[in-house]
């Protein structure tokens, strides 16, 4: 594909050759000749000058010499998103049908240009609407509901009554509507366990990792709003809400019957306590332990979790204290003398 061709698909003002022929993507290290590259992170800006790509996306008030071809875009992440989508080969999607290893209930009902993969068990009362994909080994349990044009990947398990909106995609080896960790202490110390009689609800445009887990409520609702978007290997308790575009990071962790508002990011392994409000459009940085309600816009790190901005002056100090300990242990002995 020649690069004013590209340029076409994906916007943005181009400078430099546009009969140069463009054959994939890559990042600034790895690109060579043929290969476009993207800059989106100021951090990596030296980059761009060093590397061997045919073409680098830059922000539009990029300024500084390079020895390749530029296109100057407003969103660079997002135009070299557009980039690699013309590289991309997707793996064909099959053909409708159900795959005679599979098990499916009488009582179910399948809409059209569904395709159920190997070994899939769908069990009694489950619905499952139109273009839906559910790949091998995938188990979706008693009455639960999966709309329409979703994908599960191999090895997902929805558990009873979970309900999943439409355009929903659910990687390997997640399981949706376990049992929310729930036990009533005993006056000897033992614990016995809480009947967990609620459901998992996912709604519209969702995209959830590998290995993720889900619990269902132990009474009503544990809801993911519409288009968030979470990450591998991350936990969400019991009655847990969380609003529309929400973004949750890798091994990010939700205790019961918090509420997360919309448009609200956590981090990798951020921790958040239970019973707590997090709200619109707040940040929760990388490795917080959140135990107290979070307003909305805020952004807070560390644990306990407190403003960024305190937070960092506290690292900041701490960082001192090795220097600050020899000058009063010098001050001591002249003291001392």
């Amino acid at each position: 594909m020649k690069l004013s061709e590209l340029v076409g698909h994906i916007g943005g003002e181009l400078e430099g050759r546009g009969d140069l022929e463009i054959s994939g993507v890559a990042g600034l290290k790895e690109a060579g000749p043929g290969e476009i590259s993207f800059l989106a992170n100021p951090k990596y800006a030296a980059q761009v000058a060093k590397t061997g790509a045919s073409a680098v996306i830059v922000p539009a008030d990029w300024d500084r010499p390079v020895k390749c071809a530029l296109i100057r875009s407003d969103n660079s992440d997002q135009a070299f998103a557009a980039a690699a989508e013309l590289f991309y080969e997707p793996v064909p999607k099959p053909a409708a049908g159900i795959h005679p290893s599979a098990f499916v209930a009488e009582s179910a009902k399948l809409g059209e240009g569904v395709f159920i993969g190997p070994n899939v068990v769908i069990e009694e009362g489950v619905t499952v609407g139109s273009n839906t994909t559910i790949q091998a080994n995938c188990v979706i349990g008693y009455k639960s509901v999966i709309g329409n044009d979703c994908l599960l990947y191999p090895l997902v398990s929805l558990r009873e009554f979970s309900e999943i909106g439409n355009r929903v995609i659910i990687h390997n080896g997640t399981v949706i509507g376990s049992d929310g960790f729930g036990y009533a202490v005993q006056v000897d110390g033992s614990r016995t366990k809480i009947p967990q009689i609620g459901k998992v609800v996912i709604e519209d445009d969702v995209e959830i990792g590998a290995n993720v887990a889900i619990d269902r409520a132990r009474f009503g609702k544990t809801r993911v709003g519409k288009g968030t978007k979470i990450d591998n290997l991350v936990q969400i308790a019991h009655n847990v809400v969380i609003g529309e575009h929400s973004v949750m990071c890798g091994q990010a962790g939700v205790s019961g019957s918090t509420t997360i508002g919309s448009r609200v990011i956590m981090a990798g392994q951020a921790g958040l306590a239970g019973h707590l409000e997090i709200g619109d459009g707040a940040i929760v940085g990388a490795q917080a332990g959140v135990m107290k309600d979070v307003r909305a816009k805020d952004f807070v790190l560390g644990s306990p979790a407190m403003s960024h901005l305190m937070t960092k002056k506290l690292i900041a100090n701490m960082i001192t204290l090795p220097k600050l300990k020899e000058k009063v242990k010098r001050l001591e002995e002249r003291l001392n003398k």
